[in-house]
């Protein structure tokens, strides 16, 4: 057998026992998909998030952040919900899926550092960096080139039999492997996420406008979010899953990790009381902690306002009168629920 394909097989096997579900291998050379990256780019929709067309260059080569590179190891952990959700109640903030558990980029990362041990002993010449959402690295553009999975028209990465509630990591690295083939597309004639998005995000293909995508909106947004916009945000205080709860792919998946699924949960009056050491407590440990307190304020406000619930006109009366609300998110609520003026 060649060794390099020996050596491949001995490194997925040390990713599957150290609790990885899925690998792949891509090349460190450059990303596939560049040319969409760059029209999402000229078509500005990034929004806000200037970072990643300052960094295009570097986002297209692996080899880059890790000289001599010649693998990226691709790696996969479910966090798909165990059974479905409660039923909307209008009172309990809706949290993404992704963020509910602990930090899944000090989990992943801690998880590359014990499979690269392993690989060391196996490999000693071995070298390389692990990587959890944190650098210029098309992360879903390399899964799909190492045949893991394929990009969705909702722009998420759809794994056979996990579907697309599935956590990232790499591993670049300087072993010389034979890649994996990609897969073919699985999306089909299939709409579901794009007749699902609340606010018309995603377009006709693998491209969403992250001006419009409630998930960037509620995390990464530090602005006023538009009124044309704030009625789609319905309960959603941080993220929002519609495209996924959508996706036939995320059908009768297995459920995910414990530590990565998570139960948390606050109601929206509990956030409008919010003060600093809250807001600390509340996200400590997780990827919660990504949305400031003034977004996690202002995006319960506009819940607040979708909700219905007039119990909530006080809580916001207070955060207004606080003073360190977010004076028109909340003047839009309570005139929503009939207090305004």
């Amino acid at each position: 057998m060649d060794p390099r394909v020996e050596l491949a097989a001995v490194v997925k096997k040390l990713a599957l026992e150290t609790g990885f579900a899925r690998v792949g291998i891509a090349p460190a050379g450059p990303t596939p998909h560049a040319e969409l990256f760059d029209e999402w780019l000229r078509r500005g929709w990034h929004g806000e998030m200037s970072y990643l067309a300052r960094d295009a260059e570097t986002r297209r080569r692996p080899d880059r952040l890790v000289p001599g590179a010649r693998s990226v190891l691709c790696l996969v952990a479910p966090y798909a919900p165990v059974g479905e959700d409660a039923p909307a109640n209008p009172s309990v903030a809706f949290l993404a899926r992704y963020a509910r558990g602990r930090d899944y980029h000090k989990v992943l990362k801690k998880r590359c550092h014990v499979l690269m041990d392993r690989i060391r002993e196996v490999s000693p010449d071995f070298e390389g960096r692990a990587f959890v959402d944190s650098v210029p690295l098309s992360e879903r553009s390399l899964a799909a080139a190492a045949g893991v999975g394929w990009i969705g028209r909702n722009g998420c990465l759809i794994v056979p039999g996990l579907g697309s509630y599935v956590l990232l990591a790499e591993i670049i690295c300087n072993l010389d492997l034979p890649p994996d083939a990609p897969l073919p597309d699985g999306c089909g004639p299939c709409r579901q996420c794009v007749f699902a998005c609340p606010t018309g995000a995603i377009a006709d293909g693998p491209l969403v406008d992250a001006r419009r995508c409630l998930s960037c909106l509620t995390i990464e947004h530090r602005g006023e979010i538009a009124p044309e916009l704030r009625a789609a945000l319905g309960r959603r205080v941080f993220g929002c899953d519609a495209c996924q709860e959508a996706c036939p792919h995320n059908r009768g998946v297995p459920p995910g990790e414990a530590e990565l699924t998570g139960e948390r949960r606050v109601t929206l009056a509990e956030i409008l009381a919010w003060r600093e050491g809250d807001w600390d407590a509340f996200t400590r440990g997780a990827a919660l902690r990504r949305a400031k307190l003034d977004q996690w304020l202002r995006n319960a406000a506009l819940a607040a306002g979708n909700s219905g619930d007039t119990s909530l006109i006080g809580p916001l009366r207070r955060l207004l009168a606080g003073g360190a609300g977010p004076a028109d998110a909340v003047a839009w609520a309570l005139a929503r629920l009939g207090a305004g003026g």
